[in-house]
């Protein structure tokens, strides 16, 4: 498994994230995105309207390298954050059965790495909070 079980949890819980790709000419263009963790294929799956036509499919179809950050402040005070990278190859998928006003195209993040802060460390103190820094093994 690519997750812990927190990390699973914390995913659950959201539907919004940051994902980046990489244009053509090497910029990188970071966009907001609804996402759901698949548990049968261990995947991010990225969906959205006309989605086959925005520039981050075509970013995908073309080199397949993405990133995406799905994070919160659940507490001000004391100050508490916590983030999500995944780190990955996707896939820019067509022909899947659309979902109400979606086009049946879905972005499949498969996780390379993923830097978890603050999710399986709930009770440590704020400043005493350390990253969850690991490569996934392909299964």
């Amino acid at each position: 498994m690519s997750f812990t079980e927190a990390e699973l949890a914390f995913l659950s819980e959201h539907d919004l994230g940051r994902m980046a790709t990489l244009q053509p000419g090497g910029a990188l263009q970071v966009s907001p995105v609804g996402f759901h963790y698949d548990t049968e294929r261990g995947t991010i799956e990225v969906r959205g309207f006309n989605l086959a036509k925005s520039r981050k499919f075509k970013n995908i179809a073309e080199n397949g390298r993405v990133a995406i950050v799905v994070d919160d402040r659940p507490s001000l005070d004391p100050p508490r954050v916590r983030c999500l990278e995944i780190r990955g190859r996707a896939e820019a998928v067509t022909g899947i059965d659309p979902e109400g006003h979606l086009d049946g195209s879905v972005i499949r993040i498969h996780p390379e790495r993923i830097i978890s802060f603050g999710i399986d460390q709930s009770d440590t103190e704020p400043h005493q909070l350390t990253a969850n820094n690991r490569n996934v093994v392909p299964s």
